[in-house]
């Protein structure tokens, strides 16, 4: 009988759990900053797109420091470019403070932006790095164990936004008729509410890049392998020709824009699509709740999954099932279309790791500029909620100021994700075609 191969070596335990930790510290900032789309939008009396730009500061970030982390860990090491990332986010974190104290939208997504450089420098460096400790054969299987931890770090990243900075901004308070408050307020009260509440905003994020400070003097204290090239030399000519010739990697890339395109945009518009029917913005965090919960325990089942089945099969299985779901969140209205908007998480548990997974297979020393142009992918999560928000401005700034093809623009708004979806589904329909 031939024995499996290890998914982890126990010679590598310790340092695949270090770096797996930090999936669970960008998943956090990734799900304290989802629900501030909807929160500047109230406070600073944005229209939806101006809103959006929270996601395309946070998401664009990725895409402009993907590539320098490539070159950066690859003239050094692995270990150095988790330090700079940590370093990275941090700054960017406390940067919060100045912005809370200038009141500036900009200063903000600044801030937000430098943050994201971090965790671009920590996705293009623990990726691969997870996918390099241990046998190629369980690589696609040990990136969705370290990615079942990141919605870990997302729970808590929801937790800390509801109970910390929804449950007490003051411009989301009501009359005893459900109207908001802060609309009715003049200039002066409207200031003293608006400064209250960017200060409640930037509470959590300076903490975390307290956090996150202490967590680099760790890992700069612990002893872990470098995983370094001897000479450090780059031939990045060389590097691309060979990507571009490989088909898997060209379309597993855009497969990932457009999968993070569709996970950001249910992520973030779920507030608006449950605010649509009668939900208030801190009520409908319970239903972010649900969708992380759903994502992780999907984590968990596809990990047991693709032990027995292949990568590319169960992949064009749940991205039918997410279309299936995206259908319902659009074509049934009310809780249904919510609880299907919900269910859309189970079917993307499985995607992110084993799009990035299939993406790398085989690439060798080539993986770490690959890896870094898989992170860029993530731009998807910059631009495709922006067009969401234009849709959703359409007919004004609320969320069923029109009806398209039957339904209201924010239901509608939801055939972006579909769209992303499908296209999902031919990437894997074509892997598995050519694997079998």
């Amino acid at each position: 009988m031939t024995q499996k191969p290890a998914l982890v070596p126990k010679n590598l335990l310790v340092p695949f759990i270090l770096i797996t930790s930090l999936f669970a510290l960008w998943g956090f900032a990734n799900d304290i900053t989802n629900p501030m789309v909807a929160a500047f939008k109230r406070v600073l009396e944005l229209n939806n797109t101006q809103a959006s730009w929270v996601q395309l500061a946070f998401y664009g970030g990725y895409f402009t420091m993907a590539l320098p982390a490539a070159f950066f860990i690859k003239k050094y090491s692995y270990k150095t470019g988790v330090l700079l990332g940590l370093g990275l986010y941090a700054f960017g974190a406390v940067l919060f403070y100045p912005a809370a104290a200038w009141e500036s939208y900009g200063f903000f997504l600044s801030a937000l932006y430098i943050l994201t450089f971090g965790l671009a420098f920590l996705e293009t460096t623990a990726n691969p790095y997870i996918l390099s400790m241990g046998p190629e054969a369980t690589a696609t299987q040990r990136l969705n164990l370290a990615q079942a931890f990141n919605p870990m770090g997302a729970l808590a990243g929801l937790f800390v936004a509801k109970t910390f900075i929804l449950n007490s901004l003051q411009s989301n308070n009501t009359d005893e008729n459900g109207n908001l408050i802060y609309d009715t307020l003049d200039a002066a009260a409207k200031a003293a509410v608006k400064s209250n509440d960017l200060m409640v905003i930037r509470n959590p994020y300076v903490i975390l890049g307290l956090v996150v400070l202490a967590i680099l003097v760790l890992i700069a204290l612990v002893k872990m392998p470098e995983n370094k090239d001897s000479n450090g030399k780059i031939d990045f000519g060389g590097t691309m020709k060979r990507l571009l010739a490989n088909r898997n990697f060209v379309e597993g890339t855009l497969a990932q824009m457009f999968y993070v395109g569709a996970q950001i945009m249910v992520w973030t518009y779920i507030y608006q699509y449950a605010e649509s029917i009668g939900i208030s913005n801190y009520d409908a965090v319970n239903y972010a709740y649900a969708s992380l919960g759903v994502f992780l325990v999907g984590r968990w089942v596809c990990t047991a999954l693709l032990r027995i089945m292949p990568a590319a099969n169960l992949l064009a299985g749940f991205a039918v099932l997410a279309m299936g779901f995206t259908l319902g969140a659009i074509f049934l209205e009310g809780m249904i279309g919510l609880y299907s908007l919900v269910g859309i998480s189970f079917a993307m548990s499985l995607m992110f790791p084993t799009i990035y997974g299939i993406a790398l297979e085989g690439l060798g020393e080539d993986s770490k500029f690959a890896a870094a142009y898989l992170v860029m992918a993530i731009v998807g999560g910059a631009i495709m909620p922006t067009l969401q928000g234009m849709i959703l401005d359409i007919g004004g700034t609320g969320y069923t100021d029109v009806k398209i093809l039957g339904v209201p623009e924010v239901n509608f708004s939801f055939v972006l994700p579909l769209i992303c979806f499908f296209l999902v589904w031919l990437f894997a329909a074509r892997v598995k075609k050519v694997d079998n």
